[in-house]
């Protein structure tokens, strides 16, 4: 067990990835209220996939927590019963954490593909503490960092619940992705500590000076980013999916600020790599910094000039995120020279 740790924080780490991706998809699609309660969907394990299935029925055996869809309202089994001929309220309890109560077959299974994803996750974090616990007696802090790990997802399971709770109020949705941001930074420091490097770079604290900024820089990019995309999702509900063009209209000053930062932020790596040409030596972590960057930079424009097409906000985030892990991995691997 003491061998697989630093295959199961890869694959954490790629399974936390993968839910941020799958995030982005539902928030794109406006998918997340495709299952309106937490942690089941529609009170069941396994989705329905056809808005009947959601209608009351007589003579049907029903469990308790199952949903259905009364009157444009979520009605709850209060307990495991047998329906008669007719509907029987005193069977039922209204769902009261919100009003929600539509069903679209591709929202729900887009929402459960994504909880399917975070539960992976969670239980690769787990196995990741499992296997910490084998090396307590030599590295006591990666035994520590890894129960971080387990404590965030399961933070982060429920700040998903209250987002569903809530009807995917903005801040909600922004602080469930600063978490996800945390639990990276928590893998890629236990991976980065599984590196065995030696010291092959010269002024290593100027490079790691730089980094750091340029690192600074990309979080508060990001922050704005989050801020930016709240005020579109307050564009989607009012021009709805099919009207991308006007999702951009009356723009805060904070989306023209987001979009010229970036290029503060490209300039930076820009010198970095120059730092990096001067000692002879390009990671290949740094070489991957610039071309997330780059395709970052991309993205922003792609959705701006052609009117959000589909996969354009998702790689926008996802390639956000991908940015953050590997300014943190190539962060902690120069410390490492120090």
């Amino acid at each position: 067990m003491k061998k697989q740790f630093k295959p199961l924080i890869i694959t954490s780490l790629i399974l936390v990835y993968l839910v941020i991706a799958a995030g982005a998809v539902v928030r794109m699609t406006g998918s997340g209220m495709g299952c309106p309660d937490w942690p089941k969907c529609f009170g069941y394990l396994i989705p329905p996939t056809e808005r009947n299935q959601l209608d009351w029925k007589s003579n049907h055996q029903y469990r308790e927590g199952e949903v259905i869809i009364v009157n444009e309202s979520l009605r709850v089994a209060s307990s495991d019963f047998n329906s008669s001929e007719e509907y029987e309220s005193k069977n039922w309890e209204t769902y009261t954490k919100h009003d929600y109560a539509l069903f679209n077959a591709t929202h729900t299974w887009i929402e459960f593909i994504n909880r399917l994803l975070g539960a992976l996750a969670g239980l690769a974090t787990l196995f990741l503490f499992i296997s910490s616990l084998w090396r307590i007696k030599t590295d006591l802090l990666s035994m520590v960092i890894s129960f971080l790990v387990v404590l965030g997802m399961g933070f982060q399971g429920w700040l998903g619940k209250t987002v569903v709770d809530s009807n995917l109020l903005p801040y909600k949705i922004t602080i469930h992705m600063a978490m996800a941001l945390l639990i990276v930074l928590l893998l890629i420091i236990l991976l980065a500590r599984e590196k065995r490097s030696k010291k092959i770079l010269k002024n290593t604290a100027l490079l790691q000076k730089v980094l750091g900024f340029g690192l600074i820089l990309t979080l508060i990019q990001i922050g704005m980013g989050t801020q930016v995309r709240q005020f579109v999702d307050d564009q989607m509900h009012a021009f709805n999916l099919e009207n991308t063009s006007a999702w951009l209209a009356n723009a805060p000053l904070m989306f023209y600020f987001h979009r010229s930062f970036s290029l503060l932020v490209l300039l930076v790596h820009g010198y970095l790599g120059y730092l990096l040409y001067k000692n002879k030596m390009v990671p290949t972590v740094f070489t991957l910094i610039l071309s997330l960057l780059s395709v970052e930079i991309l993205t922003g424009i792609w959705m701006y000039y052609f009117d959000f097409p589909f996969s354009s906000q998702p790689l926008h985030l996802i390639m956000a995120s991908l940015l953050f892990g590997a300014q943190s991995y190539f962060m902690l691997t120069l410390k490492k020279q120090l």
